[in-house]
């Protein structure tokens, strides 16, 4: 299992990272990157401490530990100068909140992220047509989600990036050790979402090219 989007106690998550690693470590976890809420007030003090300690944490723990972020609730306009700001910091993976329908997430985060380049959308609700064929031309990740409310719009998501050939991943989400889902839980809402058990595998293929592309 391979999990592109978790946040720990440097946002709103309840584990110090170490303590999150060995977590899912211990449910089989192969790959985690962590990517805790971040804008402008925040990610300098969150990213440069995961880069200094992402390959000693992942190494502790035989797996791979991806220093990154979420850039949450940023104004559109704004998106694209903090994904600049976030790789200078030296993010290997930007995950940009998405326009869940249980927040209120600014209308356009989803294009303005898609130009920016972010690495994933995350939870993108309502998401049009218009913008997940942007996404599969720009080769922006969109997220199938295993996380409560944020799931509602899984099936919408799909099915417009099956349409129209968008890459998913599918992530959890984590905020809490219960957060980290089984491999066959993953499976399982993919499927729910309309996913084929190859589209699955495919999604699997999608984070672990993500995976390759952070470590370098």
């Amino acid at each position: 299992m391979i999990d592109l989007h978790t946040h720990t106690l440097f946002s709103d998550g309840e584990l110090i990272p170490y303590e999150l690693v060995r977590r899912a470590a211990v449910a089989g976890y192969r790959a985690l990157a962590i990517t805790d809420h971040g804008d402008f007030s925040n990610m300098d003090l969150i990213i440069p401490r995961l880069v200094r300690v992402a390959e000693s944490l992942g190494a502790g723990w035989g797996m791979s530990v991806i220093p990154g972020i979420e850039l949450t609730h940023i104004p559109p306009a704004s998106i694209a100068e903090a994904a600049c700001e976030a790789r200078s910091l030296g993010a290997r993976l930007i995950v940009c909140h998405g326009e869940t329908i249980v927040e209120p997430v600014a209308v356009g985060t989803n294009r303005a992220a898609i130009e920016a380049g972010v690495d994933i959308l995350s939870h993108p609700g309502l998401i049009t047509s218009e913008d997940v064929a942007l996404a599969a031309e720009a080769g922006v990740c969109l997220e199938i989600t295993t996380r409560k409310g944020h799931s509602l719009t899984n099936g919408h998501v799909a099915r417009l990036a099956l349409t129209v050939g968008a890459k998913l991943v599918v992530n959890n989400d984590a905020h809490a050790p219960g957060d980290l889902v089984s491999l066959d839980m993953a499976r399982r809402i993919a499927l729910g979402a309309g996913l084929s058990e190859s589209q699955f595998e495919l999604c699997r293929k999608n984070s672990e090219a993500l995976v390759r592309k952070a470590l370098g």
